[in-house]
């Protein structure tokens, strides 16, 4: 399973590809159902998001989706997916943390970064995977007035849609990008988490 995960994500042109080919205009709903997934449920942090946003943005490139459709459906996604963790985690974090159905180590990870960066975690935690989809499920858990952490939910939203799917779109259309796509895809995975890797050797070293 996680074997047919990792050719998922690396290889999440081909397969986006073959969705596009079959089902046309409902691959939309697809993505969105994913982003959203992947930012809604902490029981989801595995979910390719970087990589699917930069995959789509690809295809935009030619025409095989829409640029503009693209934001504003999966900017929805990710602002509802952060709304719907951030209840969840105001109704129902400590229940779920007293049953050990929620990660630890995450869950202390991220509240590390809230300390280090307060209110704008919610904006920052976009670009980082697995702190991305724990963050406003703490926000929740913290009881933050909402009505803050909405308008940080809809900046980071719009903004990390939109670099991910216009990079893609824009740089798509290099020749060594479409040669070595699985290279490109690996690349933002790493680079996405360098910033949880500099918060680990620098908790190490104190």
């Amino acid at each position: 399973m996680i074997k047919e995960f990792i050719d998922i994500v690396l290889h999440v042109d081909k397969y986006l590809n073959i969705i596009i080919s079959q089902y046309g205009f409902l691959t939309y709903f697809f993505l969105f159902f994913i982003i959203f997934l992947e930012t809604g449920l902490v029981f989801t942090p595995f979910l390719p998001g970087d990589s699917l946003l930069f995959a789509a943005g690809t295809f935009a490139s030619i025409d095989s989706l829409n640029i503009v459709l693209l934001i504003i459906i999966l900017s929805t996604a990710a602002i509802l997916g952060d709304t719907v963790n951030y209840w969840i985690g105001n109704y129902l974090g400590e229940k779920l943390f007293s049953r050990n159905l929620v990660n630890r180590k995450y869950y202390d990870k991220t509240k590390d970064f809230y300390k280090k960066y307060g209110a704008k975690t919610i904006v920052l935690a976009r670009f980082v995977p697995i702190i991305r989809t724990f963050a406003p499920f703490i926000a929740g858990i913290g009881k933050m007035d909402y009505l803050k952490f909405l308008s940080f939910n809809i900046i980071g939203g719009v903004i990390w849609v939109s670099l991910f799917t216009l990079s893609g779109y824009f740089f798509g259309k290099i020749q060594f990008v479409k040669d070595n796509f699985s290279i490109v895809i690996i690349a933002i995975i790493i680079t996405s988490f360098i910033p949880v890797v500099i918060e680990i050797i620098k908790h190490r070293k104190k």
